[in-house]
């Protein structure tokens, strides 16, 4: 399963979207992760500040 964001706690810091090798994160004002690109590294997750990053179920 895909990673997930956490909209509410996400401060769109960028720290994920730097760190993700296949460009899987959107920007925005909260950051979203697509699926289908996402291929569950972990990356995103282990730089975000406020743990915001979590496996999908």
């Amino acid at each position: 399963m895909a990673y997930k964001i956490d909209a509410d706690t996400c401060t769109a810091c960028g720290a994920c979207y730097d760190e993700c090798p296949v460009e899987a994160i959107k920007e925005g004002d909260v950051y979203s992760i697509d699926p289908d690109t996402c291929t569950d590294c972990g990356a995103c997750a282990d730089v975000c500040p406020v743990e915001a990053i979590s496996p999908g179920e």
